[in-house]
């Protein structure tokens, strides 16, 4: 009686680029959004992705409506997916670094004070030294910017606090003061400074829940006796400094602000800043990064330039 022959197992492949379309097919849960994502169309994605369970011989995404999910397989295909396209990343920018590429592009977040009156010179100088580097500046509240570091959406963020995450590298850069702003006509308009008690009368606009400004001045009104920003008489929340000084013009109310941000209203005249008695209100702007990923040589780049300049403000 002959013996049969064991029959051979067939190879399981794939390549790098299958790998980065199925992490983003898996990370967005949709066909349509990842394919927008890696600059494909919607039928090339599904087929490649077809091709991927193909060689892996096993279905890796189940389709639940619009919604995609991974299956056991693609959730253990993606924990390797995820370690080796950070290892490419990670080749790649030692490559460049080894080979000093200073070119291409860097994106970065900037909250409401840096990202709207600091950052764009900042980089208008920085991209006279480095003409080949692009510098694509995001501006939003100090929470998201955070979040989106995290996400590895910006390599880099410039927020107004120093972060908590045990993941984020925090580097102080400028120095800002927050005073109280009001219209040039208020009947405080001629003073230098003023007790919290009679600001708590006034009719208050704050930024928003997530605003590194809000934060900030937080700690120094409870420390001068106030028990919360709820004790002041808040009319309205906004969005961005821009929206809280056009309030302020227009008799909504007073407010604190970044002596950064009121600048031109300060030397035109519309505006007045006065201090709080016996509060001096300091904070800085921070550099921060996700001290798990590597820094590209733009990143590298930008961080010491950042640095450098912020000492010399």
């Amino acid at each position: 009686m002959k013996k049969s022959l064991p029959t051979s197992t067939p190879s399981i492949d794939f390549d790098l680029r299958q790998l980065e379309i199925f992490l983003k097919v898996a990370e967005l849960r949709s066909f349509s959004k990842a394919a927008e994502a890696v600059n494909l169309a919607q039928a090339s994605v599904s087929e490649r992705i077809a091709t991927l369970e193909s060689m892996v011989g096993a279905k890796l995404l189940d389709r639940m409506g619009r919604t995609v999910t991974p299956t056991k397989a693609g959730e253990l295909l993606l924990q390797h997916a995820q370690r080796l396209l950070e290892m490419k990343k990670t080749a790649c920018l030692e490559m460049q670094d080894f080979l000093g590429v200073k070119q291409g592009e860097i994106s970065i977040g900037g909250s409401t004070i840096p990202g709207e009156y600091i950052l764009p010179k900042v980089v208008g100088l920085f991209s006279k030294e480095y003409p080949h580097i692009t510098v694509a500046l995001t501006v939003a509240d100090s929470e998201e910017i955070e979040h989106r570091v995290l996400d590895g959406e910006f390599e880099l963020g410039v927020i107004g606090r120093r972060s908590s995450n045990e993941y984020l590298a925090s580097d102080e850069l400028w120095k800002d003061e927050l005073v109280l702003a009001l219209p040039s006509t208020h009947r405080w308009a001629g003073k230098k400074e003023v007790p919290i008690q009679e600001v708590a009368q006034e009719p208050f606009i704050l930024r928003e829940l997530g605003s590194g400004t809000l934060k900030s001045m937080e700690p120094y009104l409870q420390g001068a006796g106030l028990k919360s920003i709820d004790s002041l008489k808040v009319v309205a929340r906004l969005g961005t400094s821009t929206a809280v000084k056009e309030g302020i013009k227009a008799g909504l109310g007073i407010s604190i602000l970044s002596a950064i941000a009121l600048e031109t209203e300060l030397k035109a005249g519309v505006l007045k800043a006065l201090r709080l008695k016996g509060i001096p209100m300091f904070r800085y702007f921070y550099l921060i990064r996700d001290k798990r990923r590597t820094a590209s040589p733009i990143s590298r780049s930008l961080t010491d330039f950042l640095i450098t300049t912020s000492k010399q403000r």
